[in-house]
Order: structure tokens, then C-alpha cells, then sequence
């Protein structure tokens, strides 16, 4: 079994070859939770993941022989960036098997570690299946992502250090994919504060822990913005442990994961992905049902990576304005004549609202012919603002409203 002295010895062993990464305070995120948040940021490791750590300490059991063999990992992106910078470093040869959907970061950041790149699947299960085949035909050394002794060892080297730094913390809120993590973290921090509440967090999409310990039979779906945790069965291992030793799992939507993502971008000025921002996710939630479970309370939370396409980051960025009223497409029925888009036009730009887009509709309306349909969409300051500029439209005669849903 996993037990405190061997994540003390996976301390030693990962000691100057992994980051003992920030644990800070947030004073903004406290404000707005009403409990005191420190975020642990796991996003700043040379690979932006958690998961070098738990396949470092894995890869450092390995005899001579089996490294000179070579290791296989499957993964969606994390767990293969650990596994293949650690063993570029230690001159192992290693080949890494993903799904073919994987966000093409991760693909090449892996690639980047001059590891051999396997897409094989549609999802983790099947990349899965077809690595434990080129394990067996290969002699090939399979790093478990998550369940195995030495991998779980190596994560819970993050509840050694958030208790190092905030002995008081009451809580720790830890994304749950096939468990490996919150497994680690807490056999650390129940063995050194037993009182610790360990809350464990799944996506809507991917409840596999969640109804494993709940003895549920619940679906999982095909896809989820928080792919680091979108695991469709947890380990045997892991479920144990979660079962002994976690007081609750909570399931997030991919709304809620979004618009964390955007809150720490915009609070933090750090960008996670969406698995790193599921812990997040859960607080937010809980607070807007008016829950406050955590009221007054010291709580850490892992931001467990930062691996987020740039792309997808622009998307949820923009999407985090609209719920936020800072960007709004609002409609506007004009009569077609020369100058009455001007006059509109004018109207916005005299309530401060700035024009980005501007779609005219003549054939797809139920508007009478010489009528038109324009839709404007604009950077405002809030919901407040986009109603004064709706107003502002309305007074002057034209039929103005809010069109963002």
C-alpha cells in the first residue's frame, strides 16, 4: 500500500529533478468565495503538469535492464509530456500512445521530447488497449498514468508541500480523472492532518469515480473540455483509496469549467487547461447554489496543468466576455434607407459602445421589405451598459434588442 513514508521517499527521490512549485494566497478568489483560497500552481512544471512527477518516481524504480529496454505510457497529453521529457533525460527510450483527437499542443510538445508518437483510438480506453498490445510485442516497460504505487507516490508529493507552506489548510479541492492524483495527496495529507476535509472533483461528462464510489451506473460522454480528466473507468487502486479516504466527489459542467478557466486567466493572469481549473470549477459552483460549506475556511486547490490549446483559449476568452455583458450582439430593425445605418451607428458610438461586427439581414427575416435586420455586436462595459445602449436605440424609434442567446 501507499503510505506516508513512501511519498516522503518519492520527496527525496524528485527533489532538484521536478519544481516545488508556488502555493499562494489569493486575496481576490477569497473575496469573491468567502473562504481563504491558496492555489498550488502545478502549471508552472517544465512540462505545465503535475504528471512528471508521479512518472519520474515511477521511471527511478526501473532496473538497469528494464531501461535499457525502454518505457510505453498512454495518454491524452500530460502523462506523456512527464514520461517523455524524464526518460530524454535519463536516456530511456520511450514510446508514447495517444488518442487520435488529442489537442495537437500535446502531441507536439510530446514529439518535442524525440519520443516515438503513437495515435492510435478515439479515446483513452482505446489508445489504452493498443498500447498494452505494443507493450506485450515490444518487451516494453507500461507507465501507468495513474494506477501504480510509484506513480501515486510521486503526486502526493504535492500534499507533502501544500502542508509544508499552509500548515492550517481545513480543505484540498483535487480534479479527478483515473485518481491517481487525489490518491497521493490524500494518503499525504490525511496521514498528517487527519481532520483535512478531500473534496475530488469530475466533469458532468466523465463521472467514472464518482460512480464507482457511489455505486452508480452512469454514461460517459464523448468529449469534454477538461480532456486530462476524461477517464471512462478509474483504477482499481485508486478507487480503493478514494473510497477510504475521500469525504466527497462533486461533478462540474463544461460551462462551469469554462468560466473558471476565464476567472484565472483574468484574477491569476494564469492559463490552465480545463482539468486545471475543475477544483476551481466546484467553488464557484457551490457558491453560486448558495452553499457555504467552505465559509471562513482555509482551502488549496491544485491548478494541475497548463496545456490548453491557444486556440481554444481565444474561444473561451471571447465566450467569458459575453457571459460577463463585456461583448453583446444586439438586433436592431432599420428601415433600408440611405442613412439610417449611419444614424444608428452614431447612437452607439455617442452611449460609448464599441462596434467590432456588423451583419446586415435582408431575405432571412419575417421583417416587411424595405426593412432590414442588422445585427451589431459590441464591447461594452456590462449588462447595465448594453441595456443603456438598447435604450438609447428604442428612443429614437428604432426596434432595438439584446441578442446574445
Amino acid at each position: 500500500m501507499i503510505d506516508l513514508a513512501a511519498i516522503q521517499t518519492a520527496r527525496d527521490h524528485l527533489r532538484g529533478q521536478v519544481q516545488k512549485t508556488p502555493f499562494t494566497f489569493s486575496r481576490t478568489l477569497s473575496d469573491i468565495l468567502g473562504a481563504q483560497i491558496w492555489l498550488k500552481f502545478e502549471n508552472l512544471q517544465f512540462t505545465a503538469s503535475f504528471k512528471e512527477r508521479g512518472a519520474l518516481n515511477r521511471m527511478l524504480t526501473l532496473t538497469p535492464e528494464e531501461r535499457a529496454k525502454g518505457v510505453i505510457a498512454v495518454s491524452a497529453g500530460n502523462h506523456a509530456q512527464g514520461v517523455a521529457y524524464h526518460a530524454q533525460r535519463m536516456g530511456i527510450p520511450a514510446v508514447i500512445v495517444m488518442p487520435r483527437f488529442t489537442p495537437t499542443v500535446k502531441v507536439a510538445n510530446t514529439r518535442r521530447f524525440g519520443v516515438e508518437v503513437v495515435l492510435a483510438g478515439d479515446t483513452f480506453d482505446d489508445a489504452k488497449a493498443h498500447g498494452e498490445v505494443l507493450a506485450r510485442e515490444r518487451g516494453l516497460i507500461m507507465i501507468h498514468p495513474y494506477d501504480d504505487e510509484a506513480v501515486i507516490a510521486g503526486q502526493g508529493t504535492i500534499g507533502l508541500e501544500m502542508l509544508e507552506d499552509q500548515p492550517d489548510l481545513d480543505a484540498v479541492v483535487i480534479a479527478i480523472g483515473g485518481g491517481g492524483l487525489i490518491s497521493g495527496i490524500a494518503t499525504a495529507v490525511k496521514a498528517l492532518k487527519p481532520g483535512i476535509e478531500v473534496i475530488g472533483v469530475q466533469t458532468e461528462r466523465f463521472p467514472s469515480m464518482y460512480a464507482a464510489v457511489s455505486g452508480q451506473e452512469l454514461a460517459s460522454g464523448h468529449y469534454t473540455i477538461a480532456e486530462g480528466i476524461a477517464v471512462k473507468s478509474p483504477g482499481t487502486l485508486t478507487q480503493e483509496i478514494c473510497r477510504r479516504l475521500v469525504d466527497r466527489i462533486e461533478l462540474v459542467s463544461e460551462a462551469d469549467i469554462e468560466h473558471a478557466i476565464v476567472v484565472l486567466l483574468e484574477i491569476e493572469k494564469t492559463v490552465v487547461e480545463g482539468a486545471g481549473a475543475a477544483g476551481l470549477a466546484a467553488l464557484l459552483l457551490e457558491q453560486q447554489r448558495g452553499a457555504s460549506r467552505f465559509a471562513g475556511k482555509r482551502v488549496g486547490l491544485v491548478l494541475t496543468g497548463g496545456n490548453i490549446d491557444p486556440l481554444m483559449l481565444g474561444e473561451l476568452i471571447e465566450r467569458g466576455m459575453v457571459r460577463a455583458g463585456r461583448l453583446a450582439r444586439i438586433r436592431v430593425d432599420l428601415r433600408d434607407l440611405p442613412g439610417a445605418l449611419a444614424h444608428a451607428t452614431k447612437l452607439i458610438a455617442d452611449a460609448h459602445a464599441n462596434i467590432t461586427e456588423v451583419h446586415h439581414q435582408r431575405a432571412f427575416t419575417t421583417l416587411p421589405v424595405r426593412n432590414v435586420e442588422v445585427d451589431f455586436v459590441l464591447q461594452t462595459r456590462g449588462p447595465e451598459h448594453i441595456e443603456e445602449v438598447i435604450d438609447v436605440l428604442n428612443r429614437a424609434g428604432f426596434a432595438a434588442s439584446n441578442h446574445d442567446h
